[in-house]
């Protein structure tokens, strides 16, 4: 089977089928619960939301479908070198391909690129997959939240000092 995957920034028309993706994926995994993206009301604007200076969104595509992605946001609260890995998911389609490593591995280098430092992360512990990639990247655990996400309903918050390479 010949597929294609492409990784590109964000446009407007991929509003729909993301927020699509990020609501069938919290269903999914039972994260489905208030204080989550799944009630997040810029959920269904993640173009306009990225916008934002020191903020990138990449889609994930297979053969011309969205089929996922993740983004980097500078979250009100956070220190200014540190940003927030934000709204990461992947249909079921999509998953099990490397697709995930391959989205943090972009958000990494862009995050570096914009002088950030540190980047932190919240989620659930219903989404248990993504928690071990989490793991896997060196992403520590914290105690609390850092910031004002606005997603009381996360309880697991999570960490990463960013290196740049000399």
């Amino acid at each position: 089977m010949n597929e294609e995957i492409v990784i590109r920034k964000i446009r407007q028309e991929d509003n729909k089928a993301l927020a699509a993706i990020l609501r069938n994926a919290l269903t999914e995994f039972g994260a489905n619960k208030p204080g989550t993206a799944y009630f997040d009301p810029t959920t269904d604007n993640l173009f306009e939301l990225f916008q934002q200076p020191r903020s990138v969104y990449f889609v994930a595509l297979i053969n011309d479908e969205v089929v996922g992605g993740v983004g980097i946001y500078p979250t009100e609260g956070l220190p200014s070198d540190t940003c927030e890995l934000v709204k990461m998911y992947l249909s079921s389609k999509a998953r099990g391909r490397g697709l995930g490593k391959f989205l943090i591995d972009k958000c990494i280098e862009y995050a570096i690129g914009e002088g950030y430092s540190k980047m932190y992360l919240e989620t659930l512990p219903e989404l248990h997959k993504a928690v071990k990639v989490y793991e896997k990247f060196g992403f520590q655990y914290l105690d609390a939240p850092l910031g004002n996400s606005g997603h009381f309903g996360c309880d697991v918050w999570m960490i990463k000092e960013l290196r740049v390479e000399s």
